[in-house]
């Protein structure tokens, strides 16, 4: 079936703690979602890393129970972004994607919301954070602008990937085949690979020349970045797990999706904008109570951690005592100031902006029903 004959949905369902996947199985058994229609799913989690795994571990056992696959078989089937650590006042939740046979004729030429995905080939650790990653990364983009419909890159509003974080196990790995990896620090080495992917975003949207990288600029050369790249790791991950929002023209369907760019944590005006570009009201910069009942998500990419000031105030995210923790204050401000518009606490924030928007940028993705 052709990608202009399916419908792209988003659905969106609170969690109780990260095993609880019930809210989904009760869409399923009341015939709302169709499980063989799920082709990705984003949750976020409470916890350590550890926890991000159980939840990737509930969500499994039930598509696996759904689907008739085994465990292994969804989790390759179905890209399974889980972004760990809930901070502020964040709400636990799942959002599932989903591509559907079509249940009313497409509006016309108007472009609503597609979604692709796509994986790359499994990652060996000492490829984590090079050029071949960026190169592996903006192949499997296109795949996925392809699984979407999309040709036209100015047609995207966000790429979200999940890539493989690097572990002490998979230095080990590296090591006993004599091959160097990028970084002998874990967490050092995971945020090379999260900027290779974004670079690799880049490169794939057209918003940064391929002619201009080299393993020596990633991470390093903060003037080269994609304004729609959201990427985290996981250890879960042994492949870059890809997904694209975009809209298409003729698509059947009543969503859109949008994009816009706070370029400091101050700039309300710029998240503002994203929600104006997805066709939403704002009355004293909040959104009117109807247009708040179209919102399908929000993805809020958080990037105060990345720099050391706002507006050349300094801040303490990476010298305070909490500096640990920095990436979960960063997304928590982030989150606090677009809920504010959204008046809802139930949506995504994800940190590390490595190439991920200019330094200290907050990028925002806004999924709304359009307007009749």
């Amino acid at each position: 079936m052709s990608n202009q004959l399916l419908e792209s949905r988003v659905v969106c369902v609170p969690m109780s703690s990260p095993g609880d996947v019930s809210q989904v199985a009760a869409l399923f058994d009341r015939k709302e979602v169709d499980p063989r229609h799920v082709v990705a799913i984003m949750e976020q989690t409470e916890g350590d890393p550890y926890a991000r795994g159980y939840a990737t571990l509930a969500m499994e056992v039930l598509l696996s129970e759904r689907l008739g696959l085994s465990r292994a078989e969804v989790f390759a089937k179905i890209p399974m972004m889980m972004i760990g650590g809930v901070g502020g006042i964040m709400t636990p939740h799942i959002y599932l994607f989903i591509k559907q046979p079509a249940t009313a004729p497409a509006q016309g030429t108007a472009k609503r919301l597609a979604i692709g995905v796509a994986s790359s080939r499994e990652l060996k650790p000492e490829e984590y954070g090079t050029m071949i990653e960026v190169d592996l990364v903006a192949e499997t983009v296109k795949r996925a602008m392809a699984d979407a419909g999309i040709t036209d890159p100015a047609d995207i509003e966000c790429v979200e990937v999940k890539c493989p974080a690097m572990t002490p196990a998979r230095i080990a790995d590296a090591e006993s085949r004599n091959q160097k990896v990028v970084a002998m620090n874990p967490a050092v080495a995971s945020s090379l690979a999260k900027g290779a992917c974004a670079l690799g975003i880049a490169v794939a949207t057209g918003e940064v020349d391929r002619s201009k990288l080299r393993d020596g600029v990633i991470n390093v050369d903060k003037t080269l970045y994609s304004s729609v790249a959201s990427t985290s790791a996981g250890g879960e991950q042994v492949a870059c797990r890809v997904m694209v929002l975009g809209n298409v023209k003729g698509a059947p369907g009543r969503l859109v999706a949008a994009h816009g760019v706070m370029q400091d944590q101050l700039d309300i005006a710029g998240a503002r904008q994203a929600f104006v570009n997805a066709g939403l009201s704002l009355k004293d910069g909040i959104l009117t109570e109807d247009d708040r009942k179209r919102i399908a998500g929000v993805l809020v990419n958080a990037g105060a951690d990345y720099v050391t000031n706002v507006r050349g105030r300094r801040h303490v995210l990476h010298s305070d005592f909490l500096a640990p923790f920095c990436g979960i204050q960063a997304k928590a401000v982030a989150h606090a100031i677009v809920a504010t518009i959204v008046g809802d606490t139930q949506f995504l924030a994800s940190a590390g902006a490595e190439h991920q928007g200019p330094p200290g940028a907050n990028l925002l993705c806004v999924i709304a029903e359009a307007k009749a």
